[in-house]
């Protein structure tokens, strides 16, 4: 199995490289820019122009190796992988439609936020229905650290569920405004998902650890090559396309492996990114103008204090890793076997 998820890395990687040879310069023919927002750090305007929609590397590179390693398990049945990988892909169709109206109108809007939030909902409860129908998922959350469920009806589950992957995938989309940001702090949860999915396979004799981890090898790979490209100064920017479809990989994973609150903690980058930009919206409104960040999300707050996008870039990455580490003994008590 470890030489299966190599190879997924390496195919991945290798794929999403070549790829990106042919998408730069095709990009920039079609003169497909990035609009940069005004109200944003003022050097961020020489970023204007950079192609946009990169993403499309990591998400092909990632389809074609997911179903080339699996096509022998999909024709078996186990489609685990593919409602990963359809539900990633949802999403970032929307992030596509989305990139292709900013670059059509020339500016930084693209879908409303009732549009974009109508379709994430509808994707989400479709993925939550699907994986409860072939028995993945249950309506019970587990606890990490505390190694307990909490019993929930259907409902409540689907009204949650579809309210984490929602915010989730938004809050990816947010970390995505400095170059290599969001692809940084993914990898290491990419890892993690990686990881744990091989042990609950090995070991657990969970049946869908295989594709999981499948999934996770190949998304890993091919954002190291999407990397090459995308650090700073960035060559190309994922878009939309890209953070969209990210989001909904990190969610397909956690769901299909039944442990959804461990979110939180692979993703405090994500959450932090996110809550930064709640709480300044809303202190700003009910104080009339006044600010807690110097410039809200996040990592623009540090910019502003001086951080270079390389200082962002690893230290936030890092963080990540961290977190994912301490991860893994949330996890334990779901699979008890780690501990022989």
């Amino acid at each position: 199995m470890l030489a299966k998820l190599v190879f997924a890395a390496m195919f991945g990687f290798l794929l999403s490289a070549i790829l990106g040879r042919f998408l730069l310069p095709m990009l920039r023919r079609l003169k497909a820019g990035q609009s940069i927002k005004e109200d944003g750090p003022t050097w961020h305007l020489s970023k204007q122009g950079t192609p946009t929609m990169g993403g499309l590397m990591f998400i092909v590179a990632t389809l074609i190796t997911v179903v080339l390693i699996n096509w022998q398990s999909i024709m078996q049945g186990d489609v685990t992988s593919l409602f990963i990988l359809v539900f990633a892909l949802v999403f970032g169709v929307i992030g596509f439609i989305d990139d292709y109206a900013k670059v059509k109108k020339k500016e930084n809007t693209g879908l409303s936020a009732g549009q974009k939030f109508l379709l994430q909902l509808a994707a989400s409860i479709l993925f939550i229905v699907l994986l409860r129908n072939v028995g993945i998922l249950t309506p019970n959350l587990f606890i990490p650290f505390l190694g307990i469920e909490l019993k929930l009806n259907w409902l409540s589950y689907m009204i949650f569920a579809a309210l984490v992957m929602v915010g989730t995938v938004n809050a990816v989309n947010i970390t995505d405004g400095v170059d290599g940001l969001a692809t940084g702090v993914t990898l290491p949860v990419c890892a993690f998902f990686g990881a744990i999915a091989t042990y609950s396979y090995l070991f657990w004799k969970r049946p869908e650890g295989m594709p999981v981890a499948t999934f996770a090898a190949a998304l890993f790979g091919a954002l190291i090559a999407f990397l090459l490209y995308n650090f700073h100064p960035a060559k190309i920017f994922m878009g939309d396309t890209g953070s969209l479809f990210l989001g909904g990989a990190v969610c397909g994973m956690a769901f299909a492996l039944d442990i959804p609150l461990i979110l939180a903690l692979v993703g405090i980058i994500y959450v932090a990114e996110a809550l930064s930009d709640i709480i300044q919206v809303v202190y700003f409104k009910a104080t009339h103008g006044k600010r807690i960040f110097r410039m809200a999300p996040l990592h623009h707050h540090f910019e502003m204090g001086g951080w270079s996008e390389e200082k962002l870039f690893f230290v936030f990455s890092g963080i990540t890793l961290i977190c994912c580490i301490l991860a893994y003994f949330g996890v334990i008590d779901r699979y008890p076997v780690f501990l022989s």
